[in-house]
């Protein structure tokens, strides 16, 4: 690991030699300035920390610290003051910098800030390369989809995420994604470093919506018991993700209306206004300009959250995607379960390509996630996708079956080709599981789980 790099601006030569050595004693590197055009220039070039003397002979302490922090944000500054402008330094923490010392110092004094001061770079550090692992599956560049109505949407999210904080709207069907494109927008935005709040409208009554949104006072209602901050307050400079957002109260409407219209918002019991600075990424699966002629929905919220619109595409409608996604879950569960499923047949992507998918995106990853905890070749094939009801409708009408009424429930369905199965072939379970793609296990896992083992159709394993 390379030392830390320390530099050490001052008019004075002596302490500036004086800190040299001492800190290259104690393995540091360090660099020097004698005022604050110099200082600026080694400071482009990237050091750690900089100590800096609040008195330089071309630029006032606090506008130079202005600049590093305007400049370098990460940089570390610890002041060195006389005892005359220690007032000035307090208002110099409040600016940005990390502490001050006051002249004539101890030496020891200085280390144990300098070390204080290089722990809190260390671990700002390790937070940001930690966030960015933690974002990378997030990126735009990951949401998977190369059908047109996908790639229209990555190019769509990826101009939003360069744009001002305007609001986005969320649209498409339960399962298309809409939380995977809210987190995706965040961390590919500049708002990617702070955080990102996330809560479904419908999780808590309006009283405790109200409370975790906008936070609350102590006293301001039989729980209160301390003053507590809303997500609004805690995600500033970052994102807050409202789901559900058609099914907030008229109440909590006009609240939030409020608070996109003026930045601005109080807790709940509180009479002190807040200023944050989020950017609100709200998302639904109804129609809210049908809500908001029924009078359920809030006409100016509704236009000002419509903003920056987003509609997720079903499924059904990403010709090609649904390939594209099962191999990518079923990577994703092999590493998960440490299974070792090879692929899917031919058999079963035309199988996952015919299905309607009415679940979108989650029920695929559900199947795929099932599909391979309970696969016992090395590739998936049809057989392991009955429990959709388009494996078991699509196996028996290829086998000639015929299906029961729609809108039975999927089991029905499997029940009722599993006991054409046996019809057709004279109770022959074998020759049965062939007929519906089943190896011998599973259609006797079948034939127990519908209790047919009494059935007369139901006699022998043999050929």
């Amino acid at each position: 690991m390379n030392p830390a790099t320390v530099l050490v601006v001052d008019d004075e030569d002596l302490i500036r030699w004086s800190l040299r050595a001492r800190l290259e004693e104690d393995g540091y590197d360090v660099d020097e300035a004698p005022d604050g055009r110099s200082a600026l220039e080694r400071v482009a070039g990237g050091v750690d920390l900089v100590l800096l003397d609040f008195r330089l002979p071309d630029i006032d302490g606090l506008e130079l610290l202005r600049r590093i922090k305007g400049s370098q944000p990460e940089t570390v500054v610890v002041l060195m003051t006389a005892h005359s402008t220690v007032p000035n330094a307090v208002e110099a923490i409040k600016g940005g910098a990390f502490h001050y010392v006051i002249k004539p110092f101890e030496m020891d004094e200085m280390m144990a800030v300098v070390e204080r001061a290089l722990e809190t770079t260390r671990l700002r550090r390790e937070v940001r390369e930690l966030r960015a692992v933690q974002s990378e599956p997030f990126s735009l560049d990951h949401i998977i989809g190369e059908s047109p109505p996908m790639r229209a949407v990555k190019a769509l999210l990826k101009k939003i995420a360069t744009t001002p904080a305007s609001t986005v709207l969320l649209g498409g069907e339960s399962g298309t994604g809409k939380d995977l494109a809210s987190r995706s927008l965040h961390y590919s935005s500049d708002r990617a470093a702070s955080p990102f709040m996330h809560i479904t409208c419908t999780a808590l009554p309006e009283s405790l919506l109200e409370s975790e949104l906008f936070g609350h006072e102590k006293g301001a209602f039989t729980d209160a018991r301390q003053q507590k901050r809303g997500l609004f307050e805690r995600a500033h400079r970052g994102t807050v993700y409202l789901d559900e957002i058609g099914d907030m109260t008229p109440a909590l409407q006009a609240k939030l209306l409020r608070f996109l219209e003026e930045k601005a918002f109080k807790h709940v019991g509180g009479a002190e206004d807040i200023r944050v600075d989020v950017r609100v990424i709200a998302a639904t699966n109804q129609d809210l300009e049908k809500a908001v002629r029924k009078g359920d929905f809030r006409e100016d919220l509704y236009y000002r959250l419509n903003v920056l619109p987003v509609v997720m595409p079903p499924l059904r409608e990403r010709t090609g995607d649904v390939a594209l996604l099962a191999r990518h879950f079923l990577d994703t569960f092999n590493r998960e379960f440490r299974k070792t499923v090879t692929g899917l047949s031919p058999d079963a992507i035309r199988l996952l390509d015919s299905y309607p998918w009415p679940g979108n995106v989650r029920e695929l990853k559900n199947a795929v996630e099932r599909a391979v905890l309970l696969a016992e070749g090395d590739r998936l094939g049809p057989e392991d996708f009955l429990a959709l009801g388009a494996g078991t409708a699509r196996l028996g009408t290829q086998a000639g079956f015929l299906l029961p009424p729609s809108g039975l429930d999927i089991h029905e369905v499997e029940r009722s080709l599993v006991e054409q199965a046996l019809e057709r072939t004279g109770g022959n379970q074998t020759r049965a599981g062939d007929l519906l793609g089943l190896n011998r296990d599973q259609i006797r896992y079948r034939i127990e789980k519908f209790n047919l083992a009494k059935s007369p159709a139901a006699g022998s394993t043999n050929d």
